[in-house]
């Protein structure tokens, strides 16, 4: 149900991008920055977000699971979305809470489309079966070359104690670029996606994605 104080259903906000394109740490920052505003927010991610979809996702990001096939892929990556939508997102946006997600079914389409090759007609089919036709209010597409995401994923990991590539980031340069590629043709065109350049520091960054929320939620009555 929407709160009694809301005029209008709260917001479903994603972000997407390639390996080491900054999303984890912007969409913390703008979690922080709605809640400091009064908004309810919960803050996901994809593959997860669930006791199920995270079980999931260890499956799919494991480096020793280079076999896996595109089919499985999309398959596994749906049935955790799925339970995602099911058990997290719909539940919270029906008790208006605000929902930021780190990317949802348009990932699927860049990695499992572009990436792998598959059937875009094939993924849509099984991404609306997987969402029952949830689709974000606003996507906020981090772009940057994929040599520098690459690179920053790979120093973010060197910094961790323990930590490895998972398996997307073990995979060839022209994999990240076709990745790259798919993401800016589903954002050509499409007025859901704002594009930020996400090659600046943190903080600028950060100011390029207030510059793109900031309008879009004043369209709307706040609260």
């Amino acid at each position: 149900m929407m709160s009694a104080q809301s005029a209008r259903p709260p917001l479903f906000i994603t972000f997407e991008g390639i390996e080491g394109s900054g999303k984890t740490t912007q969409i913390a920052r703008l979690a922080a920055r709605l809640e400091q505003s009064g908004r309810s927010v919960l803050l996901t991610r994809e593959p997860g977000g669930c006791p199920v979809a995270d079980a999931i996702r260890s499956v799919l990001l494991r480096p020793d699971h280079a076999g896996m096939v595109p089919r499985s892929e999309l398959l596994l990556y749906a049935a955790a979305r799925a339970q995602h939508v099911e058990e997290v997102i719909r539940p919270a946006l029906d008790a208006g809470r605000w929902v930021l997600c780190d990317r949802f079914a348009d990932a699927t389409l860049a990695y499992q489309g572009f990436g792998r090759g598959l059937d875009s007609a094939l993924i849509e089919q099984v991404n609306r079966l997987s969402t029952q036709g949830l689709v974000p209010d606003l996507t906020l597409l981090l772009d940057l070359p994929a040599a520098d995401g690459l690179a920053r994923a790979r120093d973010r990991n060197a910094l961790r104690a323990g930590a490895n590539d998972d398996r997307f980031e073990r995979e060839e340069m022209a994999f990240h670029h076709r990745v790259r590629n798919g993401y800016l043709r589903l954002a050509e065109g499409n007025p859901r996606f704002r594009l930020i350049e996400a090659r600046h520091a943190p903080e600028q960054v950060e100011k390029l994605v207030a510059a793109a929320v900031d309008p879009f939620i004043a369209g709307f009555a706040d609260p």
